[in-house]
């Protein structure tokens, strides 16, 4: 028995390699991002803010580049689980699914200007919006674009990916949570109280208000023309494969 499971070892990881470097990709992304989000306060007395923030854009930006090239290239890799494609009815939920978790993914409450440092950056706590809904979108936001795109691909590649997203982003929630406490204690604590984790659970049980005006804003109508050119980009991503496919970058990690 266990020599039969050696001999099926290889055509397991044949199989699955792609798996294994997409999960090493998302670690690779997750230590870069949270890791860059822990550095913060003593990175921005050392050097500033707004070069830290280029700083942290260098590095964020390309490891997130690949990670998407990658997926993209081999997200019909592995076992296929189930097939919904042609199912009209699928296609519109996920579409749906997919404009929503935008909507949670880029919650409109940034300020452009900072993210190039035009603007010097500030950390702050936003209690408007989305975020009386729930305090991590950006999160919810990533379960909710798995969930959609693991139905409609139905690779075990994609299921692993997603798995490996959600659950960087989980501990994004504790890491977050707690890096806003120990920058703004009692401050964070209340706002704690008056919000929630699990989407509009906080509404529920009367700890929030949720307020549709606070969504109609022009940050808002950007995320929909957003979405709007990401729906119409579909399109293009299998020249987008094959431009990934013929760069050294695949040949790298082939």
């Amino acid at each position: 028995m266990l020599r039969t499971k050696l001999f099926e070892l290889p055509k397991f990881m044949e199989t699955h390699k792609t798996s294994l470097v997409i999960l090493l990709f998302i670690l690779i992304f997750a230590v870069i991002h949270s890791g860059g989000a822990a550095l913060r306060l003593k990175a921005e007395a050392l050097i500033g803010p707004r070069l830290w923030r280029l700083c942290f854009v260098a590095l964020s930006l390309p490891s997130a580049t690949i990670l998407i090239s990658y997926f993209l290239a081999h997200r019909y890799d592995g076992v296929r689980l189930w097939n919904f494609q042609g199912n009209n009815f699928v296609l519109v939920i996920v579409w749906i699914l997919t404009a929503i978790s935008f909507l949670f993914l880029y919650p409109a409450t940034y300020n452009l200007l900072e993210i190039p440092s035009v603007l010097k950056p500030t950390v702050r706590i936003y209690g408007t919006g989305i975020m009386r809904i729930t305090r991590h979108p950006q999160a919810f936001g990533q379960i909710i674009w798995c969930f959609a795109h693991t139905l409609w691909i139905g690779t075990s590649f994609t299921l692993i990916t997603s798995i490996g997203l959600i659950l960087h982003h989980l501990f994004a929630i504790w890491h977050g949570d707690r890096r806003l406490y120990l920058r703004f204690g009692e401050e964070f604590r209340k706002f704690k109280e008056e919000t929630s984790i699990i989407p509009f659970m906080a509404i529920i049980e009367g700890r929030q208000k949720f307020k549709v005006k606070e969504f109609f804003k022009f940050s808002q109508l950007g995320i929909l023309i957003a979405i709007g050119v990401l729906w119409w980009s579909h399109r293009y991503i299998n020249i987008a494969v094959k431009t990934f496919n013929s760069s050294f970058l695949s040949e790298f990690f082939n």
